[in-house]
């Protein structure tokens, strides 16, 4: 049987390039048959990056047999996986956020959960000596991987390891770092052609506090106003799209990658006091900017009060 290789809903540039990587290294180095897939489309930077580096976009799967073999990465929470993926036989999990728990498999299976910034950096270090066997392509992508997810070292996430490893890769591209980095934001940044509900969902995890459920989504951009200037529109869309998704709240951080702030989107009395409780924020109007805050793994999810 094939085992699929995946990352979590909504994929991002690390949850699209990481099942690629992994893909290539059990297909190639472990002889075993895999194939990388996403869980929906990818955002406009991974679209991007998978481009760039002349990759087949992994296909799009919305439903799995039960007993079908599987490589998680990139998550572990079950709320951005399958809904039966306890059905499946997953026979690893290679990750970078906090242990959720809800997962149930069919038996002892390799779980690598590490904290540095990027899936793929730990990829790296699995590989051991066979890393030096990747082709040029898979370096790209891993060299993208970690751009992305540290914001070019911009996230408080980035550690030595992740940096040295991201100037080891473009070394060996010939990659000037500052310059991809560029190209990769503002393809990241291109999202006019999305709709309000698109834009909501396009990175986003859910997360509840006290019983209260959030869908916590991130715009990370070079070109704030972009969204900032549809706040009207966005922000009706997002009683609709909470009750689509089954949550109570949207909460909607726009990073300025430049400026190394976040802008909250404050629509009611409840995200008021999120901003107030979880950031010591003072609210005066529909947006609040938190200085700083850059990262939703490391500074938003983790400060979360009602």
């Amino acid at each position: 049987m094939t085992t699929l290789v995946f990352g979590h809903k909504s994929p991002d540039t690390d949850s699209t390039g990481s099942p690629i990587i992994w893909a290539w290294y059990l297909n190639e180095i472990k002889g075993e048959k895999a194939e990388a897939v996403l869980l929906g489309e990818p955002n406009t930077e991974a679209a991007f990056v998978v481009k760039k580096w002349d990759c087949p976009k992994p296909r799009i799967v919305t439903e799995f047999d039960a007993g079908q073999s599987a490589v998680i990465v990139d998550t572990n929470n079950p709320a951005e996986l399958p809904a039966n993926v306890n059905d499946l036989d997953v026979t690893a999990i290679i990750d970078h956020h906090k242990l959720v728990g809800g997962l149930e498999t069919k038996g002892p299976i390799d779980i690598t959960i590490r904290p540095l910034a990027c899936t793929a950096t730990i990829m790296y270090d699995l590989m051991g000596e066979d890393a030096a066997k990747m082709p040029d392509w898979v370096k790209g992508l891993m060299l993208s991987c970690i751009l992305s997810d540290t914001l070019e070292f911009r996230s408080p996430t980035t550690t030595d390891v992740d940096r040295a490893l991201a100037e080891k890769l473009a070394g060996e591209l010939k990659i000037d770092i500052a310059a991809y980095a560029s190209e990769m934001f503002e393809a990241k940044s291109d999202v006019s052609a999305f709709s309000d509900a698109e834009l909501i969902r396009m990175d986003s995890k859910e997360y509840a506090v006290e019983g209260t459920k959030f869908r916590v989504s991130v715009l990370e951009t070079t070109a704030p106003k972009i969204v900032l200037d549809r706040k009207d529109s966005l922000m009706t869309s997002f009683q609709e799209v909470a009750k689509e998704d089954g949550v109570d709240q949207v909460l909607l951080f726009v990073v300025d990658i430049l400026n190394e702030e976040a802008t909250l989107f404050v629509p009611n009395d409840l995200v008021k006091t999120v901003a107030e409780k979880s950031f010591g924020a003072t609210v005066t109007g529909d947006l609040v900017v938190l200085p700083g805050v850059m990262s939703r793994k490391k500074q938003i999810i983790p400060n979360l009060k009602l």
